[in-house]
């Protein structure tokens, strides 16, 4: 499979604060790639870089075979931010239809991804309210329709499912694989919930700016023998001494 994101030495701080320390990583087309880890152990941060919102201080970051940042790529990826970023004195429909102006799409194209969308995320029928009024739910499951707008290749998705219900986040998560296995998206998925890491094809435990360890679920709960996925990021030194 092909390399759709490399990270190769990245480091960055913020005045004396290290948020990132010698970070290297892969990513392969057509997986689901999750970053593991607390709040505030540097996964927003690298995402960021992804999507080329932040520079590294040193390394490089390469996404879909550029290097980042790059305007002309921001067609090919779907970013949805762990704040949301959405015009609350507009509708869900008004956001939807401003996000999917800004990118290559045709008339049809731009009312069948906002169709698409929208029902993925059970927000059809609440097009119509102006986003002020929605509750945060709500709101995380607009910013992910935003964010699957423009069909991108390479979907980044920061604590998706945040504030959303048990039953659609199982819909959300099958649709992911769905998109993976039926369209070939590579997915970036950052997350603290154990039972969402195990349904990624290959993980990356961060704390502190490191990454502790990585591999596949299963690779990683052999290599320290057990059958949970906490207990591996404790053991690979996820927790506080």
């Amino acid at each position: 499979m092909e390399i759709a994101v490399q990270v190769d030495r990245v480091s960055k701080s913020y005045g004396k604060k290290t948020v990132l320390q010698d970070v290297t990583l892969q990513m392969r087309q057509g997986q689901i790639y999750g970053l593991i880890g607390p709040s505030g152990a540097g996964k927003t941060t690298l995402v960021k870089m992804l999507v080329g919102m932040e520079r590294a201080d040193t390394g490089k970051v390469n996404v879909l075979g550029e290097a980042m940042p790059n305007l002309k790529l921001l067609q090919d990826i779907g970013y949805m931010a762990q704040s949301d970023a959405l015009y609350t004195e507009l509708t869900g429909e008004e956001n939807l239809t401003f996000f999917a102006s800004l990118f290559k799409l045709g008339k049809e194209a731009k009312r069948e991804r906002i169709a698409y969308a929208s029902e993925l995320v059970n927000l059809s029928g609440e097009l119509g309210k102006r986003v002020s009024a929605y509750s945060g739910g709500m709101k995380r499951r607009l910013s992910l329709a935003v964010a699957l707008i423009q069909n991108p290749r390479l979907l980044i998705l920061d604590e998706p499912t945040v504030g959303i219900d048990p039953s659609l986040r199982v819909s959300i998560w099958n649709e992911l694989l769905r998109l993976k296995e039926k369209e070939g998206k590579t997915i970036v998925v950052t997350t603290h919930v154990m039972d969402e890491a195990a349904r990624c094809d290959y993980l990356a435990m961060v704390r502190d700016g490191r990454i502790l360890t990585s591999g596949t679920p299963r690779e990683l709960m052999t290599q320290y023998d057990t059958d949970n996925l906490e207990r591996v990021f404790l053991a690979a030194g996820g927790s506080r001494r």
